[in-house]
């Protein structure tokens, strides 16, 4: 964060209603890093950040974001078929720190997200450590397929674009891997899912040689009644034969229809909950890098299927009605550009904290829950975690609750039964609440007092957050121990209207 000094002794310095930076607004540098299975990127931004109101509250918003540099794109090195080439990646972020003039000590602020089969390797928490050690300046959000595409559908703006039409939108962000689905209702990401389609299931060399077969591409592969192994050339009426094939059972998935066999072997979650198929849907969004070939941005082949799955998908998608399909804001760098909306809340003397040395706690990743009458409290819960491919609590977790509805002792007791049954299977782990009414204290005594809940809690109230925030709670202050709370909001590329 750059401060600006300033003189206590020369207030003429200052002309009336100028900006005091660090009191009104402040600037940040922020870098995002994408590492994922198929490709590696980065991006630097100066982002402006401005008090959202004249009283001197503690909500500061992005107003201005400069794109500083953008890094080209890096094939994900692979030492192993289950290491990751860590000092391939770290060489080729170095060289981008140096492209851009930028030294680490001139980053303010970062984000660095691994998602998709990159997150299944061996090495991927050294390399997450490797960007951690700049300890308070990074969020490491390790993506697994919920969290993934619930990152591609606001990054590339399929979430703004069904928020500023009040439409339900279907975001497809396909891969090398995986495609991520994305149901989006004015809004609202109300479900997600994955599946085992992507341009580089199978990779080969400029001899047509294979030199990547993943699982799924095998059975891809089994399918079109070919065996094939690394080093084996592939020709290009097979390449043909297995892009179509896969095109064809996304198509499917995507009209709603029945799940096939050869569709359900390639699920990697369950099916999007609630998705209608095409016809019922207002708009479709692909994003991710095969949408560069389905939109036309990218020709030259990259020795994997993306070039026909682009065509494939392309067809299909001309027979859609005019307007259906809406272009993405971002297509393979639909990924976030940094921590870049802070807000600074704070909670009063209504919360609840069971051991005072469980604060200050940073980077907790928020996990927001809507509490809606006539849908059960500890169905809410788990829903809520399966978003974030969490089936249960983990350590650095903070549960923010958000209830419609009239709140009396039964729906305090309803909610408190549903975290104590999550609590208790992770005894050790500690419980961070965030609430939006007032009845954090309340709620901490039914589940300590009456539950009797292993373990430590803090459960504060007035906090107001949303889809993939991170949040510090420091410690209590003053007579009152009013507790700090700053919100950090994982900030994606400026939206445009989508044409």
């Amino acid at each position: 964060m750059h401060d600006a000094d300033f003189d206590h002794e020369h207030p003429s310095e200052f002309e009336f209603g100028d900006e005091i930076e660090g009191l009104e607004m402040f600037t940040l540098t922020s870098v995002g890093i994408d590492i994922g299975s198929s490709t590696t990127h980065l991006v630097f931004s100066r982002l402006t950040l401005r008090r959202e109101s004249g009283n001197y509250s503690g909500r500061f918003k992005v107003t201005e974001r400069e794109l500083l540099y953008r890094s080209s794109i890096l094939l994900t090195p692979y030492v192993s078929a289950t290491r990751i080439d860590i000092e391939q990646v770290k060489t080729f972020i170095r060289e981008a720190y140096q492209e851009a003039g930028l030294e680490r000590d001139d980053i303010d602020t970062g984000v660095v997200v691994i998602t998709g089969e990159a997150l299944k390797k061996e090495n991927a928490q050294p390399i997450a450590n490797f960007f951690a050690s700049d300890s308070g300046k990074f969020i490491c959000a390790s993506a697994g397929p919920h969290h993934e595409a619930l990152l591609a559908a606001y990054g590339c703006g399929a979430v703004d674009l069904s928020n500023h039409h009040q439409a339900t939108v279907l975001n497809v962000d396909m891969g090398g891997g995986t495609t991520k689905l994305s149901l989006i209702d004015r809004g609202t990401v109300t479900g997600t899912a994955s599946l085992s389609i992507g341009a580089r299931l199978i990779a080969f060399d400029q001899q047509h040689r294979l030199t990547r077969i993943e699982e799924a591409g095998r059975r891809l592969l089994a399918e079109c009644g070919h065996e094939l192994e690394l080093g084996q050339a592939i020709t290009e009426e097979q390449q043909g034969e297995l892009g179509r094939l896969m095109a064809q059972t996304l198509i499917n998935v995507l009209k709603g229809e029945e799940i096939s066999e050869l569709a359900a072997s390639l699920m990697v979650t369950e099916p999007v909950r609630g998705f209608p198929g095409l016809d019922r849907i207002d708009h479709i969004v692909f994003s991710g890098g095969v949408s560069e070939h389905i939109h036309g941005k990218a020709q030259a082949s990259f020795g994997d299927l993306g070039t026909i799955l682009g065509a494939e998908l392309s067809a299909f998608l001309d027979t859609l009605p005019d307007g259906k399909l809406k272009l993405p804001v971002q297509g393979i760098r639909a990924t976030v550009i940094g921590a870049g909306e802070y807000t600074i809340q704070a909670s009063g003397n209504t919360s609840y904290i069971s051991e005072h040395h469980q604060l200050p706690a940073y980077a907790l990743k928020v996990v927001p829950i809507a509490l809606r009458e006539g849908c059960p409290f500890a169905e809410a819960l788990k829903n809520a975690l399966i978003k974030f491919d969490l089936h249960g609590l983990t350590a650095g977790l903070a549960l923010a609750f958000s209830i419609d509805g009239t709140l009396n002792y039964g729906v305090l007791r309803e909610l408190a039964n549903a975290i104590a049954r999550v609590a208790k299977m992770a005894p050790h782990v500690p419980l961070y609440l965030l609430l939006e009414q007032d009845v954090a204290k309340s709620l901490g005594g039914v589940l300590e007092e009456e539950l009797k809940i292993p373990n430590t809690l803090v459960a504060i109230d007035g906090i107001s957050v949303g889809d993939l925030d991170y949040i510090d709670i420091g410690a209590p202050m003053g007579f009152t121990e009013i507790i700090p709370v700053t919100v950090k909001s994982l900030l994606f590329p400026a939206s445009q209207e989508q044409s």
